[in-house]
């Protein structure tokens, strides 16, 4: 065999090899006592001598070449070899360790229970900006300068510029009206930022807002939209009622009440003794909140409600503190999970 041959069979041989057994037979086949290159290093003295220099020159580089293919080849198996062990002991592990189903943040849970309803009552889902302008949150929604919702210890504002963190998911409403034409049917859910920090309210809190702009909409559409929805979520037929109250961006305007679903409407604690749970707040559009989006107030009505998710969370899952939400306790957490 020429030493270009021996050369080629040899990395040939060393590529083929699949564990360290086969590689340490392919090295005594070359490297060993009686292997092909130390038999051709011993053939050397029957080289003539004018050609022994450039043989074993040639030799030298093709056993130099085999060494670090072996050693490669070495490398590369104990690697693989490491790869199945480790591969075997985490199959060995998994079986081992408890199964824990996986559950959804129960904020999130209600998100999703909310959004179903409205989407199959044909309503779509919109979102909007998080750091919003000043005139989204407040002038376009017919929000004086002077309304203390615009103070410094209840808005968090991001700079001199108008810029704000929102305190409801109002503005997205205003992107909408200002982006389409009605008929509108919409929600807009999302993280909206208050200065509040007790039991039952956070800083950072979820709420859901809708928005109906329509021809001869009137507040008995949205009386039915809030009772239907309610009746959903609660998966029972609750009382609900009306109370008049105030906005400045709905004429007139309601808070809307279930009864207890702790006492059945009798008085407890939860409902501090009236049998009444206030659940969110709505209203027909104002009329200033229309034109300020250039919707004809002639031909088109509308009315728009909005609700905490947490609140509804809470009273659904029966979680008497809202801090409970963000502390990341598993014992907490787990009890949402799906079965």
């Amino acid at each position: 065999m020429n030493l270009e041959d021996l050369q080629r069979q040899a990395q040939e041989d060393i590529s083929k090899v699949q564990s360290i057994e086969e590689l340490q037979q392919v090295k005594a086949k070359y490297l060993g006592k009686k292997g092909l290159i130390t038999l051709a290093i011993k053939d050397i003295a029957t080289i003539p001598p004018e050609q022994r220099r450039e043989y074993g020159s040639r030799l030298n580089q093709i056993k130099e070449f085999v060494e670090n293919l072996l050693e490669e080849a070495q490398e590369r198996l104990k690697n693989l070899e490491l790869e199945r062990e480790l591969a075997t002991a985490w199959e060995e592990l998994t079986v081992s360790l408890p199964k824990w189903v996986g559950a959804l943040h129960p904020i999130s849970q209600t998100l999703e229970r909310i959004e179903s309803i409205f989407v199959s009552m044909g309503f779509s889902v919109e979102e909007g900006p998080e750091v919003e302008l000043e005139s989204y949150n407040f002038d376009l929604l017919n929000i004086p300068k002077d309304h203390p919702a615009r103070d410094m210890q209840d808005t968090f504002y991001v700079n001199k510029e108008g810029y704000l963190l929102r305190t409801h998911t109002s503005p997205v409403q205003i992107r909408v009206m200002l982006s389409q034409k009605p008929p509108i049917y919409m929600i807009a859910p999302g993280r909206v930022y208050r200065r509040d920090d007790d039991p039952t309210h956070s800083p950072v809190f979820h709420q859901v807002e809708g928005l109906v702009v329509d021809e001869g909409v009137s507040f008995k559409h949205m009386k039915y939209t809030i009772e239907v929805f309610l009746k959903e979520f609660f998966e029972k037929d609750v009382p609900v009622r009306f109370r008049a109250s105030y906005f400045p961006f709905t004429e007139p305007s309601a808070e809307v009440d279930i009864g207890c679903l702790v006492c059945g409407g009798e008085g407890c604690r939860v409902c501090k003794g009236t049998g009444w749970l206030e659940v969110m707040g709505c209203g027909m559009v104002h009329q200033k909140v229309l034109e300020n989006c250039h919707i004809d107030t002639e031909l088109y009505q509308g009315f728009a409600f909005g609700m905490g998710v947490e609140r509804l969370c809470m009273l659904y899952f029966g979680i008497d503190n809202i801090k409970l939400f963000y502390e990341n306790d598993l014992r907490f957490l787990r009890q949402f999970r799906w079965s």
